[in-house]
């Protein structure tokens, strides 16, 4: 605004000079009259030109700005509300729900523990807790109500292991698959919780699949072996003793040192037999 007073001011010289040099003119001849008026035409333009171009950055601004203001408050605002969400999201609402989802798998956990799997899948079970007695949660509510939590993602395992044990073999694929994780502990075994969940159903291919999976998603002298064992009887189930032979000879080679490796050789021999290998 000051510079645009500044401007509006100045601008009052050239017009005093404008008027002066037009009533002198008009005691001069036409011609140097018409030459005086243009070139102090010219003048004015030329520092009018002057003035419009300085600061055209400001002045660039604030006039997007007065042409657009209603647009850059909504936009502004939005922006501002969104960022708000989302730090309200990761810095409180997720982990009140983690928090909450922690309490609530403990005494799951507890009835798993002692392999009692139904209700640690289903719940319902009176428990004691720091804000009184109430009924506990089971795994498939925990992971259904807090999905978005490391919490409720564990009880996708969980659930999953507990219809395995029940016999719900279909449903146990269902929920181990919801589970997501690269732990290594966990996800081998819930890669070969669903093999077996597969040849139970006599589906030897997926079970296959699963197996190999699980013996390669984490490399180990604990889980891979046991499950390149399970991967080879799966095989040999379907009748291909080649690859049941390849899977045997891979724990003699790779896991020498493995509790599988120990018999491994009359496994292989049984398959080469079988097979007529």
């Amino acid at each position: 605004m000051q510079y645009n007073r500044h401007l509006q001011k100045n601008s009052e010289i050239p017009e005093k000079i404008v008027n002066f040099a037009i009533q002198f003119s008009v005691q001069m001849s036409d011609l140097k009259e018409e030459t005086t008026v243009g070139n102090t035409a010219d003048q004015v333009k030329e520092s009018g030109s002057a003035r419009s171009t300085a600061e055209p950055g400001l002045e660039g601004i604030q006039l997007f700005y007065e042409k657009n203001k209603q647009m850059v408050n909504y936009v502004g605002g939005g922006l501002v509300a969104i960022i708000a969400g989302i730090l309200f999201f990761q810095l409180y609402y997720l982990p009140t729900q983690e928090a909450e989802a922690v309490n609530e798998s403990f005494w799951a956990e507890k009835y798993f523990e002692v392999d009692s799997f139904n209700i640690a899948l289903n719940g319902g079970a009176n428990v004691v807790t720091a804000d009184g007695p109430k009924q506990m949660m089971g795994f498939t509510a925990i992971a259904d109500q807090y999905s978005m939590t490391k919490t409720g993602n564990l009880a996708n395992y969980y659930a999953g292991v507990c219809l395995l044990r029940t016999g719900k073999f279909a449903d146990a694929i269902e929920y181990l698959k919801k589970y997501s994780n690269n732990d290594q502990v966990i996800a081998p075994i819930a890669q070969g919780a669903i093999g077996d969940c597969y040849l139970e159903l006599n589906q030897f291919d997926d079970a296959i699949n699963h197996y190999q999976k699980a013996a390669d998603v984490v490399d180990n002298k604990f889980s891979s072996p046991y499950y390149l064992k399970k991967l080879g009887l799966a095989c040999e189930l379907k009748g291909d003793f080649n690859r049941a032979i390849e899977s045997y000879e891979r724990i003699e080679k790779e896991y020498r040192q493995s509790t599988e490796a120990r018999d491994i050789a009359k496994y292989i021999a049984k398959a080469k037999a079988a097979g007529k290998l």
